[in-house]
């Protein structure tokens, strides 16, 4: 019991110190190659914090825990929106750029469409969907580091348009002068490779992090007879998205919360198409059966549209108004305290 306590609390340890470094190196190469944060926190930091998901699902799904793999996906996804994000806007509710915001949110939505499409038809995902899953994760990757390399070019020509002497003489009075001051940009002034380092560490440490809180916060949960259910639906639902809960929380602290909304929607559509797609491929599994509601699966009545409809209520404020609303994180919370209630306690006509 005393070395699961000391194992929990330093995977708690590593969880703050790795989603700092994981924060401090994303930002750092936001800047410094001026590429919007929210573009960093949709592709390099959700990557990084997915990774979690993506090594609980795969190998749940290879081993033919097809519940594991189906569940963990729409359950981070709804952690994620109704918890995290929530959270993060409940506190302090951050601009968005609407033009930064559609990319993904238009290629969620369209794997969602046909993630809900074969679910409601069939129910069986096919190692076909898989591959069309990942076909769409690569796409949008690529669209990503199209738009970053057209943007950088953009900067670069209107920053060379200073062509005449007295402009090319006062740019290099600033440069000398930031230089020499070194405090006003700290992050453009670190190198490249320890942004890397940090990146790399961080996301290692995160990992590991919240392996050794869900292993450790499991043993301890048995030694003090919590019921197993319990423990599968807080310890093991809720520790595949400890990461985006530090990176949020870390981001807000510092001040980055395009950065945090950016690593939300980034981890939510890599979820569906990287974490369902590998688990897919993998070992194609059909939706697994554990609640019925009126004769009909609870996880198509309850899970799939809480999962469309807390996105909805995440990204159709911002792409009208730009902005988040604090009454968008108090909704969400609600939703998820009613999906957690729905989930321990069960409903009257609910049959296991």
């Amino acid at each position: 019991m005393l070395k699961a306590v000391i194992l929990f609390a330093v995977g708690l340890v590593l969880l703050i110190k790795g989603g700092d470094w994981f924060v401090d190196g994303a930002s750092g190469f936001a800047h410094r190659f001026h590429v919007p944060e929210l573009l960093i926190g949709a592709t390099v930091v959700s990557i990084g914090t997915t990774l979690p998901e993506v090594m609980v699902s795969s190998t749940s799904a290879v081993m033919g825990h097809s519940e594991i793999a189906y569940g963990n996906a729409i359950g981070s996804i709804i952690c994620n929106t109704a918890l995290i994000a929530a959270l993060t806007m409940a506190i302090q509710p951050p601009k968005v750029n609407r033009k930064e915001i559609v990319l993904p949110v238009c290629f969620f939505f369209s794997a969602a469409a046909l993630w809900s499409v074969v679910a409601y038809t069939s129910g069986n995902f096919s190692r076909l969907l898989g591959i069309v899953l990942l076909a769409i994760f690569a796409t949008y990757m690529t669209v990503l580091i199209v738009q970053a390399v057209k943007a950088s070019k953009a900067e670069r020509s209107l920053a060379a348009g200073a062509t005449s002497p007295s402009e090319a003489g006062t740019a290099t009075e600033l440069t000398e002068a930031g230089t020499a001051g070194g405090a006003d940009s700290a992050d453009d002034q670190e190198p490249v490779w320890k942004l890397l380092v940090m990146l790399v560490l961080g996301a290692a440490c995160i990992a590991f992090g919240a392996d050794l809180l869900v292993d450790n916060g499991t043993i301890i949960a048995h030694e003090m007879g919590v019921p197993e259910s319990v423990i599968a639906l807080t310890f093991v639902a809720l520790g595949t998205s400890l990461p985006e809960l530090v990176t949020a929380i870390t981001s807000l602290v510092k001040k980055c919360g395009a950065l945090s909304l950016g690593n939300i929607i980034g981890a939510n559509l890599f979820n569906l198409v990287l974490v369902s797609g590998l688990s897919i491929t993998l070992r194609p599994f059909s939706i697994p059966v554990e609640k019925t509601i009126a004769g009909m699966n609870a996880s198509l009545v309850v899970d799939t549209p809480l999962m469309l409809l807390v996105m909805l209520i995440m990204t159709i404020p911002p792409l009208i108004a730009g902005k988040m609303r604090r009454w968008q994180g108090i909704l969400l919370l609600a939703l998820y305290a009613a999906f957690c209630t729905f989930q321990f306690v069960g409903v009257p006509f609910a049959a296991v």
